[in-house]
């Protein structure tokens, strides 16, 4: 939609602002609102004037915590092909960490050559619920996605406390937050959940399955789970737990196994790296493609009811068969390069997660696109491509060579 041209004695916008709708248009959708609210104000400093909502097409507004992950950054994608206005809640932090959606991005500045996309980051934190309140009652979303967490299994257990304040206790703000909004229209929230939670429980795992967790994170996503469940039955909230497996993509964290693996091919296959150090070569996951799995989170909103749903692929394989289909994609052999550490075992450890994702298939009509092998060919690409780049900047004598990812 054309945008107003901005009062000549209006301040420059900062260069991270990408336009919301006007306050006329917010006072408008709280209009019928009875509910309490905060006075927190709006959470950027200057909005452009926009289109009055009532006067421009109907838009659907999502609100996505975790938003600068590899989830969020498919899901963000999804909204806005959908036609959505995204807000995202990001953490202040010494360094930029928004690169997964750069591609996105639009600098207001800039002369655009395209319409901007619809999408607006805050500053706002899991563990700081006066945050989490300004902007809900500022955004006033439909739905709203949290993807936030500690979500790494072994920092969990380094970390336990403040795993359980974000991941267990953050979703509770965040519930509670919803709960007491001032939007006149109930909210849709989705919380994400995670395999791990089944733990110890024998595959194949759905719905039904009892929790047996063996990590504080884990532990805390389980927490979560339930008082997503709590909120719905006590409060009538319009509230879906997403069980999701293992999820993976080439904009996985480096940090967890499959991209520490597809990583170190790429810095292998270019002169880089010689060896990558591993733990349990035995765990075996159901691993999918991230971008499949956000299209099931925003299926659970579109229901007429609110529900619990897995969503896997129902194949398993250990990390080791992952080892294998990866370097051999890149014609390379994993025993000469895996080398075992055990500081990378878990003080518990899980032996299989296999879903039973039935109910989603029959239920939200989905199912996943991307199989194992394309998913790890997709991975080994873009790290080999991404390792070429590095080793450019190594030879121009701009990184150490020794600096592993």
């Amino acid at each position: 939609p054309h945008r107003l041209l901005p009062p000549p004695n209006r301040r420059p916008l900062p260069p991270n602002h990408i336009p919301l709708p006007s306050d006329l248009a917010r006072k408008k959708r709280m209009a019928d609102s009875s509910a309490p609210h905060s006075n927190g104000g709006a959470v950027a400093e200057e909005e452009d004037p926009a289109v009055p909502r009532s006067l421009a097409p109907p838009r659907r507004v999502a609100l996505v915590t975790g938003i600068t992950g590899q989830d969020g950054s498919y899901l963000t994608e999804l909204l806005l092909s959908k036609g959505y206005e995204v807000h995202g809640l990001i953490r202040r932090s010494s360094n930029f960490n928004t690169q997964r959606l750069d591609h996105i991005y639009h600098d207001p500045h800039a002369t655009p050559s395209a319409a901007r996309p619809p999408m607006r980051l805050h500053y706002a934190d899991l563990s700081d619920s006066s945050s989490l309140r300004r902007a809900l009652d500022h955004v006033l979303p439909d739905e709203v996605y949290n993807l936030a967490a500690q979500s790494h299994v072994a920092v969990s257990f380094e970390v336990p406390d403040y795993t359980a304040d974000v991941t267990a206790t953050g979703a509770l703000r965040l519930l509670e937050a919803v709960r007491l909004s001032a939007r006149a229209k109930p909210m849709r929230y989705y919380q994400a959940g995670s395999s791990e939670m089944f733990g110890s429980t024998p595959p194949p795992q759905s719905e039904a399955t009892p929790f047996h967790p063996r990590s504080p994170y884990a532990a805390a996503k389980v927490a979560a789970h339930w008082y997503t469940v709590n909120y719905r039955e006590a409060y009538g909230l319009f509230a879906c737990n997403g069980v999701l497996f293992n999820h993976e993509s080439p904009r996985r964290g480096e940090n967890f196994v499959t991209r520490k693996i597809t990583r170190a091919i790429g810095r292998i296959k270019v002169g880089l790296q010689t060896k990558v150090f591993l733990g349990n070569l035995s765990a075996a996951r159901d691993w999918g493609f991230a971008g499949d799995y956000v299209e099931a989170m925003w299926l659970m909103l579109q229901q007429d009811k609110p529900d619990d749903y897995v969503v896997a692929t129902e194949e398993c394989h250990t990390v080791e068969e992952f080892l294998q289909a990866a370097f051999g994609y890149a014609g390379l052999n994993w025993k000469d390069h895996v080398v075992i550490d055990k500081k990378y075992f878990r003080p518990s450890e899980v032996d299989c997660l296999q879903g039973d994702s039935s109910k989603s298939r029959r239920v939200l009509g989905w199912k996943p696109k991307v199989g194992f092998q394309q998913l790890v060919e997709m991975m080994v690409d873009n790290d080999i491509e991404l390792a070429k780049k590095e080793k450019v900047l190594v030879d121009a004598g701009y990184r150490d060579p020794k600096q592993q990812p």
